[in-house]
């Protein structure tokens, strides 16, 4: 089922951590106007001026915040030449460069505001990660979204030459990050400074086979 134009906003203004009340002046209306239709659903629906301007804003299509729907299309996002590995490290992919990922535009824009430029897919190695990812996975890697928006989540990061995938966890006081494997087998690492961490992007999706 698709999300709803107030399921869609709510998730923008919290990935973006938006300010409900400017983000009400943006758009010509009251500071609780935002709040309101998030929090107790009134107005029950965006009004066209106020819709339009929020699709601009976060530049999406009307058509998520309740507008016309537009046809549909695909939006191709590149495969990486690397895996990024839930274990030991990562490693050249020799099938990568002939295989594409299309996604429709508009379930890609639900998942990230970034262009399609700065989304990448990545094949996941290992097993550290399991059982939120295995081995084989593919995950949808939003590049725009790392460091300057760092929050608890799974992140494809670099270190020295190996790319890894992991679970980051941000301490409130000091922002201090522990990396974390979500199979118990595996060690975590605690107390790490985030300039320590070269961050290549979030992961907002995967798939996988069915065996």
């Amino acid at each position: 089922m698709s999300p709803t134009p107030r399921e869609v906003l709510e998730r923008l203004c919290t990935e973006r951590r938006e300010n409900l009340s400017a983000l009400s002046r943006l758009i010509g209306r009251n500071e609780t106007y935002i709040q309101q239709f998030l929090r107790k659903g009134s107005p029950r629906q965006l009004g066209e001026k106020e819709r339009r301007a929020l699709a601009g804003h976060f530049n999406i299509s009307e058509s998520l915040l309740g507008g016309p729907h537009e046809p549909d299309d695909l939006v191709p996002v590149s495969r990486s030449p690397v895996r990024a590995s839930a274990g030991p490290g990562a490693f050249a992919d020799d099938t990568a460069g002939r295989p594409w990922f299309a996604f429709d535009r508009q379930w890609l824009r639900t998942m990230t505001s970034s262009g399609p430029d700065r989304l990448s897919m990545i094949r996941v190695e290992g097993d550290s990660m399991s059982p939120t990812l295995n081995e084989g996975d593919d995950i949808l890697v939003d590049l725009a979204d790392s460091a300057d928006r760092l929050r608890d989540g799974i992140y494809v990061l670099r270190t020295d030459d190996t790319l890894l995938v992991k679970r980051l966890s941000v301490h409130p006081v000091g922002r201090r990050l522990t990396i974390q494997s979500d199979n118990p087998a595996y060690g975590d690492l605690p107390d790490i400074a985030p300039d320590q961490v070269h961050l290549i992007g979030r992961v907002v999706w995967a798939g996988r086979r069915i065996v």
